[in-house]
């Protein structure tokens, strides 16, 4: 494994982030609509299933940002296919160094990324009126969005390495993100779902991501924070080991 390399491949997913301002703007802009719209519209209503004691705009602000890391980092494996058609890629795996660290590069740079948006949507939701419990708990609250997005990076990799059209993988994900994304209870309580539908909910891993982020800034959840942390560390080592397999194995020249 070359850490020159996952450095190297780090830093150039950096300036692409900040080069790219359109991309910035655009990764930022659904979040916040749901944020501002529905957190603000919301506020004053009861919500069935949910705690007295926490308003909506509370209740919504950890789902938001599992939202952004669940977006921003499943469309990372866009990247992939990207430098695909442009030759990037044939060109990085001819050089002396392992496909590990060029996926750990690629990782790196997609969570780094991921959690630069979801400090902006804090920050952002901090004006709209949300409070966090503590400020030392924003930290751990990072800690946790680091597995998050590892978690829908290796998602990504895994349908980028098995794709070969840019096209086709935009259309398959949305078929994947979106029910992992209503499923997770981010906008409302998984205890309002009916029995059947929970259980795909417990299957979900955002779900205890999003339960872990609530358990950390506003003191309330479903689960005990040591059960989401820890199946929220075995989805994401799972899926970037799967997610490198993958890689390794594909055809990319």
């Amino acid at each position: 494994m070359s850490f020159i390399a996952i450095y190297v491949l780090w830093l150039r997913e950096m300036k692409r982030f900040w080069r790219a301002k359109s991309r910035i703007i655009g990764a930022l802009a659904m979040p916040l609509f749901f944020l501002a719209f529905l957190g603000l519209g919301f506020n004053r209503m009861g919500v069935p299933g949910m705690s007295n004691q926490v308003d909506y705009i509370t209740f919504l602000v950890p789902g938001i940002l599992g939202m952004s890391l669940l977006f921003s980092s499943t469309f990372g494996g866009l990247s992939v296919l990207w430098d695909k058609e442009f030759g990037f890629l044939k060109e990085i795996m001819v050089a002396p160094v392992s496909r590990v660290s060029i996926v750990l590069g690629r990782i790196a740079g997609g969570v780094t990324t991921a959690l630069i948006q979801a400090s902006m949507i804090l920050a952002a939701s901090l004006v709209m009126g949300f409070k966090p419990s503590s400020w030392l708990a924003v930290g751990l609250a990072l800690f946790l969005m680091v597995f998050i997005s590892a978690t829908f990076l290796g998602l990504g990799l895994v349908f980028a390495s098995q794709m070969k059209d840019m096209q086709g993988f935009s259309i398959v994900m949305n078929f994947v993100i979106f029910p992992i994304f209503f499923l997770s209870g981010a906008l409302y309580p998984v205890e309002n779902f009916p029995s059947w539908l929970r259980i795909l909910s417990y299957l979900d891993p955002l779900t205890y991501g999003i339960d872990g982020l609530r358990a950390i800034l506003i003191d309330n959840s479903s689960f005990p924070l040591t059960l989401n942390l820890g199946l929220v560390l075995i989805a994401a080592t799972g899926m970037v080991i799967l997610g490198a397999y993958l890689f390794e194995r594909s055809e990319t020249i």
